[in-house]
């Protein structure tokens, strides 16, 4: 390993863990294209995007207790080598149906694996033993934007290629494929973290997660988990099918532009995110709440008015109150959780988080007979309740109470 590696073994998880939130969301911008011309429908290309959740999820309830049994090397390997297969599928896009939904459910367990092995891995590098003097939110914050910025970095140059180029359907793909072929030696070269072997017994005694009983876990954590990626399944995912009568022949361009937009503010308030964070109350996911609920109601609006000056301000918006609660979320999670369950309460976490991608599919799925801007008023509404909610659980059930409390 080389000498910045030993000095900062995280980064390349780091790496890594970018590499694999490239691959989950360079899928995202194409949505028009696949339903331009390939003519899918709107729930058709919804469905693209909510497969992605059932290869998602238990790759992040399984991962992160088979991590802690084998170690966090293997499981990572393993996760490199699904986004691999992941974006050799998606360049047959083209071929029909198939080739898209078994990329993108590979997607899924890609990210599933890298959200929730990556996360401890590098939670875990990133500590007085392995970098001395290093904060205690360091973890959560590196992971965090390993993930927005990976995102992000997928959403653009799949957009941008599909967006100039004739080879949008192929090319992102081949070129992810190029950039993480490295990574499968880079995984290698990192010092292993999990030793213990986990809990002992079967499998399935290690798959319970204690932790995910505690109070502030299920009254705070979970209530605040699912709006984080509604709100970019909306930004990025939906908005732009909503307004494509609006941006014509760049559609893909428009698309692009939201899912940078609201990724990169997501990256960006990651500082502020660790200020509005206490350890005696939940200061930072009530915030983020309150902002997503005021950047879906300026979806709302864009929607209403056709606007797409609206549609990238809700981006901008709707990016912030993802960045806030991403980071709160996590710190909670580390805190919570004891060093033996910290990869399965982290999976659970993202797994109920990614749930959130499932709402445009279900809004797309009920129009008709419900019209789309009151489905919209009923989210808004919805996120209103649940910051609402948050407010008398925030300062309770505090981590360092037993889990029963």
């Amino acid at each position: 390993m080389s000498r910045a590696a030993q000095r900062a073994p995280w980064r390349p998880v780091f790496v890594v863990m970018f590499l694999c939130s490239w691959c989950g969301n360079q899928f995202s911008p194409l949505l028009l294209m696949y339903k331009d011309v390939q003519h899918y429908s709107e729930l058709t290309v919804n469905m693209f995007l909510g497969v992605y959740v059932l290869g998602l999820a238990p790759a992040l309830l399984v991962a992160g207790a088979l991590s802690d049994r084998h170690g966090r090397r293997p499981l990572m390997l393993a996760g490199v080598i699904t986004a691999l297969l992941a974006s050799g599928s998606l360049a047959f896009g083209a071929l029909g149906p198939a080739p898209i939904y078994a990329g993108r459910l590979l997607s899924g367990i890609t990210v599933g694996i890298a959200m929730a092995v990556g996360t401890s891995w590098m939670k875990e590098l990133s500590s007085p033993g392995h970098e001395p003097g290093v904060d205690t939110a360091a973890g959560a914050r590196r992971a965090s934007l390993a993930f927005t910025l990976g995102s992000a970095t997928g959403a653009l140059v799949a957009g941008g290629i599909a967006q100039f180029t004739a080879f949008g359907e192929e090319l992102p793909f081949v070129v992810h494929i190029v950039l993480t072929l490295p990574a499968l030696w880079l995984v290698l070269r990192v010092p292993e973290t999990s030793t213990s072997g986990g809990e002992r017994g079967p499998l399935i005694t290690q798959l319970r997660v204690p932790a995910a009983g505690h109070r502030r876990f299920t009254r705070v954590v979970l209530i605040a988990a699912p709006w984080i990626f509604a709100a970019a399944a909306l930004a990025y995912g939906y908005l732009p099918v909503l307004l494509g009568d609006r941006t014509g022949s760049w559609g893909l361009g428009y698309a692009t532009l939201l899912t940078v937009i609201a990724l990169g503010m997501a990256s960006l308030v990651q500082p502020i995110a660790k200020r509005l964070h206490t350890v005696s109350s939940a200061r930072g996911l009530v915030s983020a709440l309150a902002i997503m609920a005021v950047g879906l109601a300026v979806l709302t609006g864009a929607v209403a008015a056709r606007s797409l000056l609206l549609g990238l301000a809700a981006a901008v918006v709707l990016g912030a109150g993802m960045g806030v609660a991403l980071v709160s979320g996590l710190l909670e999670v580390q805190r919570i959780a004891s060093p033996r369950d910290l990869a399965g309460l982290t999976g659970v976490f993202y797994a109920v988080a990614y749930a959130g991608f499932l709402l445009p599919t279900l809004m797309a799925a009920l129009t008709p007979p419900l019209p789309t801007l009151v489905l919209l008023a009923a989210v808004v509404v919805l996120a209103v309740l649940s910051a609402l909610a948050l407010l008398p659980a925030s300062t309770r059930h505090l981590p360092h109470t037993p889990l029963a409390e």
